[in-house]
């Protein structure tokens, strides 16, 4: 008799849902200014990409059994992420131009809130389950 199976968290909707979100806002923002457009553009991506190849990691094993290979993935998820995030703002800084770094961070800081509440979302939605 196998054991109880716990479903894989859709975190992948959070990350789909921040796409969404930040092209919508990235175009809003075109319609004034485009520098701040790309820039918050800039922004947006350098949160999304590190945070969805965390969960990538993070939720690539379940059960009780992969305990050791859930708790290494998601260290190496957290170095990752970390690691991307750095690579992304210097890449951004370094070769984009014209750039508005107020815009960069706006944009990195509005996905990260995005993120939060998301996974506020879904935990939420879990437990009332």
């Amino acid at each position: 008799m196998t054991g109880a199976e716990i479903a894989r968290p859709p975190v992948h909707r959070i990350t789909l849902a921040q796409l969404a979100l930040l092209g919508l806002l990235s175009l809003a923002v075109h319609a004034v200014n485009t520098v701040v457009a790309y820039s918050v553009l800039c922004g947006g991506l350098i949160a999304i990409v590190p945070q969805a190849y965390f969960a990538m990691l993070a939720f690539r094993w379940r059960g009780a059994q992969s305990a050791n290979e859930i708790a290494r993935s998601s260290y190496a998820g957290v170095l990752g992420k970390f690691m991307l995030s750095i690579a992304g703002f210097a890449l951004v800084f370094a070769v984009v131009r014209p750039i508005s770094g107020p815009a960069v961070f706006a944009g990195y800081l509005t996905m990260l809130v995005a993120q939060i509440t998301g996974s506020w979302m879904l935990l939420t939605r879990n437990q009332r389950k």
